[in-house]
């Protein structure tokens, strides 16, 4: 009998899907990818993480659930997923593969959990090569896994897109050519001035730069970098005769904010920048013509398509649907859906393919109106709020989410977990004004960083079990 197909799955953070050349970017971030994903592939254009940041968006990504049935919208999640579910390397072991996570932390239901070096960096540390310390662990973990008679499911969470961005020498100059300390260029000041991340923001970035234009290339960079490591990825397959045995997913816990908007160099906010994520994957069973599908799908359909491409039944009813029952009509499309974050603000909403209505449950640090408003159509990058213009379409779009929690609410026994996660912040209570918010939120530096990450890894390990 043969052995069914392996899976290496690259579960980017941070990677937002218009700064990859991937999704048709001016600048060339991912030529490698571009060229491996140029056949036997589906990329999907319109991929949402509805849930985001991290820890919500790998939940539904490897559960093939939504934040209702997870029980997560927050970061620095308060208590444990919701008991019963299964992950997709648990169902992959179940049926006789090997799975293995190479991450800073752990995710639940792999047999194996490996770490790479920790290689955060700060502008006095230097440059970071986090896709370089990953394929130190990852490639000889291929090697492992391909001698054995199992299949196999190796899950990457690649770190390069993330703050602090500082792709090593020549990625660092690879998409910038202009003076970065600039006394001219003043579009740094806003940023310094942001209380919250100013002290985090100084420890990364040239003292006295001054261009933000710098820093964004510096994102790119990491991408690029990132990019080119992988490459040794794809090639490993090649060299162990098992690419044609392999199906490979890249897809990302959610995208990044820049300079948009004002939430500087991070990915809190529920704008697109930050939900939309990238999605491909390639499959020897693909035609060899590489498809591109229009379609909304979302991080739950992930652990769906999967099995129906393995051909396994794992006897779940899950949120998500087969993206290629989609594609094909042989399930409905969701054009409207539900959204949350909860990182360094509490907001949720509700998105149609020409409206978005923002919520937010709390005020916020960046000092935005409790209520926003996007024709997506008219203003797609959401600088247009038309709340107070349109109250009508606000009343719509809110009682559709409203009928969508109470519908999931009766359908999981459980209250919308936006509403019970009211420690989301580590303030301890829901902040009373945006002056609150802002002069309590700070992170300092990247070992605070690190600080925030690992704890959000401690809780996915404690649901583990491991």
């Amino acid at each position: 009998m043969a052995k069914k197909p392996n899976i290496l799955f690259l579960g980017i953070d941070s990677l937002r899907r218009d700064h990859t050349s991937l999704y048709g970017y001016d600048k060339l971030t991912t030529p490698y990818m571009d060229k491996f994903f140029s056949e036997n592939s589906v990329i999907f254009e319109n991929m949402f993480s509805p849930s985001i940041p991290t820890t919500p968006g790998y939940a539904s990504m490897l559960t093939g659930m939504d934040c209702f049935s997870t029980q997560i919208v927050a970061l620095r999640h308060q208590g444990g997923m919701s008991k019963g579910l299964i992950t997709l390397p648990q169902i992959l072991a179940n049926n006789g593969y090997n799975t293995t996570c190479v991450n800073y932390g752990g995710f639940k239901g792999f047999d194996t959990h490996l770490s790479m070096a920790q290689t955060w960096g700060s502008y006095a540390e230097g440059r970071s090569r986090k896709a370089e310390s990953m394929n130190d662990t990852a490639l000889p973990e291929i090697e492992r896994l391909a001698k054995e008679d199992k299949p196999f499911l190796l899950f990457l969470r690649h770190m390069d897109p993330h703050s602090p961005y500082l792709p090593p020498e020549p990625y660092d100059r690879l998409f910038y050519s202009g003076n970065e300390f600039d006394p001219d260029n003043h579009s740094l000041d806003p940023v310094y001035a942001f209380k919250p991340f100013c002290d985090y923001f100084y420890s990364w970035f040239p003292p006295a730069c001054t261009d933000q234009e710098y820093i964004c290339a510096q994102y790119d960079g990491a991408i690029a970098y990132m990019d080119a490591c992988i490459q040794q990825l794809f090639n490993k397959l090649e060299e162990l005769d098992i690419a044609d045995n392999t199906i490979v997913v890249l897809t990302s816990d959610h995208g990044e904010t820049l300079y948009d908007h004002d939430c500087y160099f991070d990915h809190h906010s529920t704008y697109d920048t930050v939900l939309n994520v990238p999605f491909a994957i390639k499959s020897p069973c693909l035609p060899k013509e590489t498809q591109r599908f229009d379609q909304i799908t979302m991080s739950k359909d992930i652990v769906p398509t999967l099995l129906a491409l393995l051909g396994i039944n794992a006897g779940i009813e899950f949120d998500g649907r087969n993206m290629f029952d989609v594609v094909c009509g042989k399930a409905p499309e969701e054009n409207e859906f539900y959204f949350t974050e909860a990182t360094w603000m509490r907001k949720h909403g509700w998105r149609t393919p020409e409206w978005k209505l923002i919520r937010a449950l709390e005020p916020d640090f960046h000092f935005k109106p409790e209520v926003e408003l996007y024709n997506l159509k008219n203003d797609p990058t959401e600088y247009h709020n038309l709340a107070l213009e349109r109250p009508d379409m606000v009343k719509k779009l809110t009682a559709k989410m409203e009928a969508h929690i109470a519908r999931r609410e009766a359908e999981t026994g459980k209250r919308a977990p936006i509403y019970t996660n009211l420690n989301w912040s580590g303030h301890g209570k829901p902040f009373e004004s945006s002056d609150e918010a802002y002069n309590t939120l700070h992170i300092g530096s990247p070992e605070e960083a690190k600080r925030i990450q690992e704890l959000a890894d401690k809780k996915k390990k404690e649901m583990s079990g491991n």
